[in-house]
């Protein structure tokens, strides 16, 4: 396989000037794919021919979903057509999920008791559901928005506090609440930057996040790993057993 292949290419749109691939990122680059990395927020632009790329990945960021003030917004559901007029893969994490279920014209919104979700709750699989989620899972959140499900969409978790978790359009466009990039140094960042966020009404502070990641985050990481493999990763690529050497 060429290495410059689109079937190793995954374009990769962060919604901060400071994000990072994180786990997500690990895990691809053991299969080889090679990154594209853009920050519409700090001016990058979105390409609107996604024939040279198998996956996008739009990650989260502190912004609301309908926040088109914010230029990252903007640009992103601008660019969104694109992506679902087209044959790539998409992956939105958290507001990357609320993105384009806002483009495919589900309501993104805040509970209106101002719950949130910001620590380690869990989700559970629908009947849909059960070949990639386990009945039950703690996955990490930070979030203070959800999701109403996209017409044509099927839904494949759920929650009790946002009851939409995870979702997917035809097997190719899929989003989650969620985030399975937040590794150690990621989870770190994140809580020095923003501690007084987990205040808000049902999060969990900084030192019961920490104890959710001892005890939940090597199940979390482990389930993501085989969710990328059965639907991220292009069937084409066939890795051997020691991960080193893709073929065609």
């Amino acid at each position: 396989m060429n290495e410059l292949s689109p079937v190793k290419r995954v374009l990769m749109v962060f919604n901060s000037a400071t994000g990072q691939p994180g786990r997500v990122g690990a895990v691809l680059r053991r299969y080889g794919y090679e990154f594209d990395i853009r920050r519409p927020g700090e001016g990058d632009a979105l390409p609107t021919d996604m024939a040279g790329y198998h996956l996008a990945i739009v990650f989260g960021g502190p912004m609301s979903a309908n926040d088109d003030h914010e230029a990252n917004v903007a640009r992103i559901m601008e660019w969104l057509p694109h992506v679902v007029n087209s044959n790539a893969m998409y992956l939105g994490i958290c507001l990357g999920a609320q993105l384009m279920a806002r483009h495919l014209g589900a309501l993104v919104s805040p509970r209106s008791d101002g719950m949130t979700e910001i620590g380690y709750y869990p989700v559970e699989a629908t009947e849909a559901g059960r070949d990639l989620f386990p009945n039950e899972m703690m996955v990490y959140h930070w979030h203070s928005e959800g999701f109403e499900l996209p017409d044509g969409a099927e839904l494949m978790a759920r929650g009790s506090i946002f009851p939409n978790q995870a979702y997917h359009i035809d097997n190719r466009i899929w989003g989650i609440q969620f985030h399975p990039e937040v590794d150690d140094e990621t989870h770190e960042r994140w809580l020095a930057k923003s501690a007084e966020k987990t205040e808000r009404p049902n999060g969990q502070t900084p030192d019961q996040q920490r104890a959710g990641r001892a005890k939940y985050d090597a199940a979390f990481g482990a389930w993501f790993e085989s969710f990328a493999t059965r639907v991220l990763i292009d069937e084409r690529v066939i890795v051997d057993a020691n991960l080193g050497v893709c073929s065609v």
